[in-house]
């Protein structure tokens, strides 16, 4: 399994947001010690994509009501092998919300570097046991004039004002994300 398109990318990101060393660290160790991180056989857990996604304007952020984990989060989902992280971020923007155009967000120089990363502890089910995602998180705009189209992972698929935005979740990871895409944007 190819990972070295992830070492890279962590490593740009670890240029960008120094201060999170500790974290980079952890996924570069995980990167490193699990051959298959890309892959949903990663028992422990597996390196996961997610988009923040803003509409064409910038004053509202693509939410789902996640059906198994009944909580609104951005899109996202398994990388399922793709070495190319941020092909499998737009996979699941696309699969997700029906939409097909996205446009990545530059914020950092020529090169592509996440918006975010974090890891999270995702609940036994069924014959999933306990394990983790590491997720690698993208800024994404979409394009305007498209319709949504909810997938069987929703229970629902909203614009949320950004003003709005604490109506809807008080998830931290979610709400760093809306801090970091107003950062990188100034």
């Amino acid at each position: 399994m190819h990972r070295q398109h992830l070492m890279n990318m962590l490593g740009r990101y670890v240029d960008r947001w120094p201060k999170e060393w500790a974290l980079i660290d952890r996924f570069v160790a995980f990167g490193k010690q699990h051959e298959d991180c890309l892959l949903r056989t990663c028992v422990l857990g597996h390196i996961t994509s997610s988009a923040w996604i803003l509409s064409p304007k910038g004053d509202a952020v693509l939410l789902t009501h996640h059906k198994k984990l009944g909580r609104w989060l951005q899109l996202g989902g398994h990388v399922d092998g793709e070495s190319q992280i941020e092909q499998a971020c737009l996979r699941e923007a696309q699969e997700e919300s029906g939409m097909q155009a996205f446009t990545f967000v530059p914020w950092f120089g020529e090169e592509l570097v996440p918006l975010d990363l974090d890891v999270h502890e995702i609940p036994a089910r069924k014959n999933e046991p306990l394990h983790e995602h590491w997720d690698v998180r993208f800024l994404l705009r979409a394009a305007a004039d498209q319709e949504l189209v909810m997938s069987d992972e929703s229970n629902q698929l909203q614009w949320v004002p950004v003003t709005n935005l604490a109506e809807f979740t008080d998830e931290e990871s979610v709400l760093r994300l809306h801090r970091k895409a107003l950062e990188v944007q100034q």
